[in-house]
């Protein structure tokens, strides 16, 4: 290891727990706690899609998405995600965390509503994949600010 890094392991080492710790784990909790609940959550909505709209009258087993079906459900899910990482991880590069992370949290809000009202639902696994990169910069260097204002 290079003498700059260990001179930022002792500084990690001999630093104190101070509040900005705590917020910076429950910042990145958040972040992760919904990129994992939305990508987790596809499973069951694939179950009840097909309840809902393959359920064949009269038949005592519940209706299930063909295999194609359940199969470009998943898929769109995880290519919003990636490319909401790939977007959000360079537009954070570009214009800096603090303001790209606010613009997720604002995407999430609008596409949580639209999902509610049936339309939209890809735009919310593309936030998701946004915060991602983010979060994992702040646990990268963590002895620079959870949201730098700056690039």
């Amino acid at each position: 290891m290079g003498q700059e890094q260990l001179k930022v392991l002792d500084a990690l080492d001999s630093a104190k727990t101070q509040w900005y710790h705590f917020t910076a784990i429950v910042i990145a909790g958040m972040g992760f706690f919904t990129d994992a609940y939305d990508l987790f959550c596809i499973s069951m909505v694939t179950k009840l899609l097909g309840r809902i709209y393959y359920h064949v009258e009269g038949s005592p087993k519940p209706g299930s998405l063909p295999p194609n079906v359940s199969a470009a459900v998943n898929g769109v899910a995880l290519c919003g995600t990636l490319a909401g990482q790939l977007f959000f991880g360079w537009l954070g590069d570009k214009l800096g965390r603090k303001k790209v992370y606010g613009m997720t949290l604002m995407v999430m809000v609008i596409c949580s509503i639209a999902s509610g009202l049936s339309f939209c639902n890809n735009c919310m696994t593309c936030r998701v994949g946004g915060t991602s990169p983010l979060i994992m910069h702040g646990q990268k260097n963590p002895l620079s600010s959870p949201f730098p204002a700056t690039k």
